[in-house]
């Protein structure tokens, strides 16, 4: 549990979560935080493990140091042994196909597993391989962006749901517009329909009542004619990311068009991607070609607020995915762990790799690094052997978590590993080594290199300190009084 210096509590066991949210003050410790950050950017899991790596690699480091190997062959050694890392790496993995949900969902699932999410993953997993298979662009490309999670409160987890098209956070501008338009056409547009003012100050006299109506008059055919326009390209609901007049409602309500106004531009843009139509920029060119399409869209009240529901698109390239739980904090964690499930699922879909997971990919790591080691030689060799220790902090850790002997375990998966049983891992729930591919734990490619990548750079970055020093304070601006009052000498002056 994290609370802030505001009281606003944080319940969770993601790392970068965590670390995000600790307040720390020593300089190589935010170093760690840029590792977890990183991590969950790239990949979106394994930011516990990134860390975790770093951390170690910087203990075995010490060990060396006081031995009496220089920094600069620690860091030559543990880059010999990163690159190594990825040409190990790349000869354990297997291969994915977006369209293999079994195994996508088997790597999702070990995502969310110990996370709070983890109570209706079933039916979470099922919801973040369909999502991210729908997004998917010729040539594997994955946009996570185009998936948008909304939380709302209320419910519980179970009633968590796919919508295939967008969920707009807004509710109609008119009581009197319709709340439920089938076989949508949507237009798209972020300029206001208002009467905009001009640039330059200009100034209207109007001498006579005839003048003031005529001018009254104008505006608001002005305003009539918008309508029109979008009454003549066949739309039938409007999606604007500006400001609505009120006679441009009342019009659009008589015409029996759906509106929302001030719709985020992130969400325009998936609106667009949804519904495959066109943002447009100003009404007067506006056709059925610009318009987008939906099966229904709805406005229904979630949780005491009204929500619009843009549903079956019929080749939606964007999606959203309404995140129920019975609290604030519930939701949030829910979040976070469908927000990692949907990465991994990315990430192993775009690179069509994964591997073994439970400690298993990481003991065979250390076990070829060992081998390694033994044909470079000299100072590095040392530092490589260091790296291969370090790597295996991983399974270490999970034997701990799960309450079993950390030494015990590491021994029982050695010796598998070098009897070529190299998919051998911990699995905590038996409490014994077991094949993971077996088990159905697996992750991406990419969460082990990029977690060896950023914990490498990061360990070989603090190596290279030789010291600490306190920067200088900003100098006060150029002509700006300096802090405390006035220049010396004018002591008196005043």
């Amino acid at each position: 549990m994290l609370v802030d210096p505001m009281g606003n509590v944080v319940i969770t066991n993601d790392g970068a979560t965590i670390l995000k949210e600790m307040d720390i003050e020593h300089p190589a410790a935010k170093m760690m935080v840029e590792i977890a950050k990183t991590q969950d950017e790239v990949v979106g899991d394994g930011t516990t493990s990134a860390v975790v790596i770093a951390g170690e690699l910087l203990k075995r480091a010490e060990d060396l140091l006081e031995q009496g190997v220089h920094p600069t062959l620690i860091v030559a050694g543990y880059r010999l042994a990163a690159e190594k890392s990825y040409a190990i790496l790349k000869k354990l993995t297997k291969d994915v196909t977006p369209d293999d949900t079994k195994t996508l969902k088997k790597i999702a699932m070990t995502s969310m597993t110990g996370k709070g999410a983890e109570v209706a993953r079933e039916l979470l997993i099922d919801l973040a391989v369909e999502s991210v298979r729908a997004i998917a662009e010729k040539g594997g490309k994955i946009d996570i962006d185009h998936i948008k999670l909304e939380k709302k409160t209320g419910g519980s987890k179970g009633d968590t749901v796919l919508i295939k098209g967008m969920l707009i956070d807004k509710e109609r501008v008119h009581s009197g517009m319709p709340k439920l338009v089938e076989n949508a056409k949507i237009a798209l547009v972020n300029s206001a329909l208002e009467i905009e003012k001009t640039e330059v100050d200009a100034k209207i006299e109007i001498t006579s009542p005839d003048q003031m109506k005529a001018f009254l008059d104008e505006e608001e055919r002005m305003l009539k004619s918008m309508v029109d326009k979008i009454k003549e390209s066949s739309a039938n609901v409007l999606f604007c990311q500006k400001g609505i007049d009120d006679l441009v409602q009342h019009y659009l309500a008589k015409e029996g068009i759906l509106a929302a106004r001030r719709v985020k531009e992130s969400d325009m843009k998936k609106l667009a991607s949804a519904t495959g139509g066109k943002i447009l920029t100003t009404l007067e060119e506006i056709g059925p070609e610009d318009l987008g399409s939906a099966g229904v869209v709805e406005e229904r009240k979630i949780s005491g607020e009204e929500m619009i529901f843009v549903e079956n698109c019929p080749n939606p390239k964007a999606v959203s995915i309404l995140l129920r739980g019975g609290t604030e904090h519930v939701v949030d964690e829910l979040e976070r762990g469908m927000y990692d499930a949907l990465r991994v699922t990315a990430c192993a879909v775009e690179d069509g790799k994964y591997v073994a997971g439970g400690g298993a990919t990481e003991i065979e790591l250390a076990l070829r690094l060992r081998d390694y080691a033994a044909t470079v030689g000299g100072r590095e060799q040392l530092a490589i052997q260091a790296f291969a220790d370090a790597v295996e902090v991983i399974p270490r850790a999970l034997a701990e978590n799960a309450g079993l002997d950390p030494i015990d375990m590491l021994v029982a998966l050695r010796s598998a590993h070098e009897a070529g049983n190299k998919n051998v891992g911990l699995d905590v729930f038996k409490g014994e080594p077991a094949d993971m591919l077996k088990a159905s734990v697996i992750e991406p490619l990419r969460i082990k290199t990029q977690a060896i990548s950023s914990a490498t750079e990061s360990a070989t970055m603090i190596l290279r300190i030789d010291d600490v020093i306190a920067a200088t304070t900003a100098k006060p601006p150029a002509g700006g009084m300096p802090p405390g009052g006035g220049y010396p000498g004018m002591e008196g002056e005043y």
